[in-house]
């Protein structure tokens, strides 16, 4: 079977095939080929950020993959072009480092590029650069760089190359041992497995699945002691699709958030909570958590509703709709999908729609996930809460002032370039700005996610 090789190409494909690209897939290349590559860094203005999911053993979302989208792919570049693709995406990263303030961001790079200054101005805490060794790769040149970057903090992660020179001594020095699962049969990953953790030496190491495309091949990887998983499999996870429709909870905050946007007195609100104890403990906990950053610490949902207002609490209430009682994969994309939407959509309109509140941008995202996670139609959802007039026009007939934003945030989770562009041209925002909110809205949705059960 071939070994993995790096390839930015994400052209008019399906998630599939961009994630083969992306690790290399069946390509017939060697393992210590020169990497593919894209076009170079003069094109940055043009490109958008990529993220893909990570997860751990215990089901949890712990980091992502970050790459760029990329339109005019460069075969057989040389040791120059694959550099300034890598540059390209650590300056685009260093925009806002706060993505990875609690969970981990995965970064592929050439051994070529350990030494670039970009390399030096990452943040110094939960970050990977995975690296695929060049193919004259020296050990003692690479393993200089790596040691440098271990003294500042950085892990390094490094991919399975049994045929680069390099490879024996190099993958001895790394905190992460990573395999394209897909493009091995199942007893290279087992071997693989079992050498890594028989050669442990002085430094731990993690083992990294990338490309698991079924549950079937997520379970045999766990069953091989892997402790990260990246690919397809998630989105086939139904998890909380299949029973949020009848969560008394969910039902409950539902009828709070309509109490709370419609003309309700606070005492019948609380009245409302008074139903479910676990559930008022449960939304005081995180009105009081440091993801809010309150001033004043809140012990009521009425001293809520004076505090942050309705329009603002009713924002709350829709993060905690969201929340998920021992989740699955396919839950946690859920979530953050909502999450992030929300807040994208929200970072992009301070600076698209100024003057205007942002708080039904917020509502807008987060709601545009409420059909997939109720497991009923959207419209039945809505079509007896009280929301704004606009929220419900963007999300039901994707028009109004909102639409063009939302259609911006629901794309950057498709991995489809012409769509990207085709849809912040529309909402007036460029590339750099799509990256920047994205990040953003990547650090809100995980530091808000961290305070949950």
């Amino acid at each position: 079977m071939p070994t993995l090789r790096w390839a930015f190409l994400f052209v008019e494909a399906s998630v599939f095939n961009s994630l083969k690209n992306l690790f290399g897939g069946k390509s017939g290349k060697a393992a210590d080929s020169r990497p593919a590559s894209t076009a170079p860094a003069s094109t940055a203005a043009t490109q958008f950020l990529r993220r893909e999911a990570v997860f751990d053993r215990n089901n949890r979302l712990s980091g992502h993959i970050f790459t760029l989208q990329e339109s005019t792919p460069l075969a057989d570049a040389d040791e120059r072009l694959q550099r300034s693709v890598d540059e390209t995406l650590l300056d685009t990263l260093n925009t806002s480092s706060d993505a990875w303030n609690t969970s981990q961001a995965f970064i592929p790079l050439s051994s070529a590029s350990l030494d670039l200054a970009a390399v030096d101005r990452l943040k110094s805490s939960n970050i990977v650069l995975l690296v695929q060794l060049a193919a004259d790769a020296e050990a003692d040149i690479v393993g200089e760089a790596i040691d440098r970057l271990h003294e500042r903090g950085l892990l390094i992660g490094v991919f399975r190359q049994p045929k680069n020179p390099a490879f024996a001594k190099i993958i001895q020095l790394a905190d992460f041992a990573a395999i394209d699962i897909a493009a091995h049969e199942a007893d290279t990953a087992r071997d693989f497995s079992a050498a890594v953790r028989a050669s442990m030496g002085e430094r731990p190491k993690k083992l990294l699945a990338c490309n698991v495309e079924t549950l079937d091949d997520l379970r045999f990887c766990q069953q091989w002691h892997f402790d990260n998983f990246h690919g397809k499999f998630a989105g086939s996870d139904s998890g909380v699709r299949t029973e949020s429709s009848g969560d008394p909870h969910k039902a409950l905050l539902l009828n709070i958030m309509r109490l709370v946007q419609g003309d309700a007195e606070t005492a019948e609100i609380a009245d409302a909570m008074k139903q479910d104890p676990l559930l008022s403990f449960r939304i005081l906990r995180y009105l009081n958590s440091p993801a809010l950053g309150l001033s004043h610490r809140i012990d009521s949902l009425g001293q809520a509703l004076v505090i942050l207002g309705r329009q603002r609490l009713t924002r709350w209430l829709s993060v905690l709709l969201f929340s998920v009682r021992d989740p699955h994969f396919g839950d946690w994309l859920l979530v953050e999908n909502a999450l992030t939407r929300g807040r994208l959509m929200e970072v992009l309109g301070e600076q698209s729609m100024p003057g205007v509140a942002h708080d039904p941008l917020f509502l807008t995202g987060i709601f545009s996930c409420l059909g997939e996670l109720l497991h009923r139609p959207l419209a039945e959802t809505l079509n007896d809460m009280p929301l704004a007039d606009d929220i419900k026009k963007a999300l039901l007939e994707r028009g109004g002032p909102y639409a063009p934003l939302l259609a911006v945030a629901e794309a950057s989770e498709d991995f489809d370039l012409p769509r990207m562009r085709e849809t912040a041209l529309a909402a007036g925002v460029a590339p750099e700005t799509v990256n920047r909110a994205l990040l953003a809205a990547t650090a809100w949705a995980s530091e808000v996610t961290e305070y949950w059960e």
